[in-house]
Parts: C-alpha cells; structure tokens; sequence
C-alpha cells in the first residue's frame, strides 16, 4: 500500500510564508506526478500546482508567482513553499500522488489534507 503523510499546515498572518512537505511511503515502483490540491469552505477542491517526475511544474494562476512546487524524487516527497499568502488561499491542502506501485500496478493516492488558515 502507499500512503501519503503532510506536514505543515497552520496559522499564519497575509503575507506571510509556509511550506507544507508530503511524503509518500511504500512499494513505489515510480511516482509519475506529485501535487497540492485545496478546497476551501464551500467551494470544489481545486488544483493548486502539480510537478511531474521530470520536473515540469504546472501552476494554478491564482498562486503563481507567489507558490513554488519542488520534489525529491529520492525520498517521494514533494513541497509546497507559499509566500506571500493571502486570506483568500485559506483552505484545507491535500497531496496527491500518482504512480505505480511494485505490488499494486497503477495507483493514486490522496494525503489526509492540512488546514493552511490565512488570517490576521
């Protein structure tokens, strides 16, 4: 089975800055592409920023430029450093991870999501 753990969520003030970690742990052949999606108070969950295991990063335009989505591949932890956060990106942030696994075949798995509360 492959789980994913986050770290990293909480309180912080706008304009501020977190980075929320995620790591996947089990028998991972390869994990294809690794990502943070948020779902806010009575909105759909939304892709924040995905990055493949080649390292193209794909970005949702309301966090670019502020968000940076990194991975170790090594370790199949992915990150998410958020600057410059505003109230609006208040919101529980999940992990999501995409790849195969050596028992299992083909496999997505979603993280158990962290609060990230923007407010002063």
């Amino acid at each position: 089975q492959v789980q994913l753990v986050e770290s990293g969520g909480g309180l912080v003030q706008p304009g501020g800055s977190l980075r929320l970690s995620c790591a996947a742990s089990g028998t991972i052949s390869v994990i294809y592409t690794m990502g943070w999606y948020r779902q806010a108070p009575g909105k759909e969950r939304e892709l924040v920023a995905t990055l493949t295991s080649g390292g193209n990063p794909n970005y949702a335009g309301s966090v670019k430029g502020r968000f940076t989505i990194s991975r170790d591949n090594a370790k199949n932890t992915v990150y998410l450093e958020m600057n410059s956060l505003k109230p609006e990106d208040t919101a529980v942030y999940a992990c999501n991870a995409r790849g195969v696994g050596t028992a299992t075949g083909y496999f997505e798995r979603w993280g158990q999501g962290t609060l990230v509360t923007v407010s002063s």
